[in-house]
């Protein structure tokens, strides 16, 4: 396996690349994580079942799009494909550590750059994708309103359903977000799309790096009300992102019903 792998390092990247080391890290809870290293050069590896191949092949995809707005760091995508039983997305190793104020200020501020970027495509994005490992849709809608009843909550609730899950209150709030969001104007805007705290962090120079993305261009605030999820990021980052794109009036309203997804 890791010799295919390498191979496949080595033609994208015009370096012959031999591993020599392949220690395992934590990949999450869906892949599985490794550094591999020829002792100059290190690259961290997710591995699954071939059968996932389609989710590191949007994840690179995201990874890529995120990297061309020039606004925030994501490690950099090197390559994906599958090799016998298992599939494979090669990135850019980056040595981590903990944020200080200052840092997860600028990162505020740069995912607020990062939001600018817009779609005259609408709501939505070219391929669809996963966030952890749960199909997300991302068929265009020129309607933010249309896209997340469609494409986010009604689909989760049909997803549960077919697994046994009951929710008698579901068509009530699918039916009640048309007025939750009503004059509320949408920019489609590029986001990571599972913000919370574990996707997030810094190099050890301090530069903030986001990471693990489920992309598409929606509604910004979606990424702000993760990053409430699950202990929050600090206050810093919040007053960094208001400086540059600040949120509009009735957030915290939406956060809620965004959060739900």
């Amino acid at each position: 396996m890791w010799t295919e792998i390498d191979t496949h390092i080595s033609r994208v990247t015009g370096e012959k690349f031999v591993s020599q080391q392949h220690l395992s890290i934590s990949g999450g809870c869906i892949n599985q994580g490794f550094a591999i290293s020829d002792r100059q050069l290190t690259y961290f590896v997710k591995l699954n079942q071939a059968s996932q191949v389609s989710m590191f092949a949007a994840e690179m995809l995201g990874l890529q799009q995120m990297s061309t707005t020039g606004t925030i760091r994501v490690p950099g995508p090197i390559c994906w494909g599958t090799t016998g039983n298992s599939s494979y997305l090669v990135l850019e190793w980056l040595e981590m550590t903990t944020g200080n104020h200052k840092s997860w200020q600028e990162m505020g501020r740069k995912l607020a750059a990062m939001h600018k970027t817009t779609s005259n495509q609408g709501f939505g994005w070219d391929i669809n994708n996963t966030i952890g490992s749960t199909p997300q849709i991302n068929n265009f809608s020129n309607s933010w309103i249309e896209f997340y009843i469609q494409h986010r909550l009604g689909y989760q609730f049909k997803l549960a359903k077919k697994r046994g899950g009951s929710f008698p209150l579901a068509e009530k709030l699918l039916a009640a977000i048309p007025e939750l969001l009503a004059n509320y104007q949408v920019q489609p805007a590029l986001v990571h799309g599972d913000l919370w705290g574990g996707n997030a962090g810094f190099t050890v120079e301090g530069e903030p790096v986001i990471f693990d993305p489920a992309t598409y261009f929606g509604d910004r605030e979606v990424d702000i009300a993760m990053t409430e999820l699950f202990g929050g990021f600090p206050p810093t980052f919040y007053q960094g992102y208001e400086e540059i794109y600040p949120l509009h009036t009735g957030y915290e309203t939406r956060k809620t019903l965004y959060n739900l997804y």
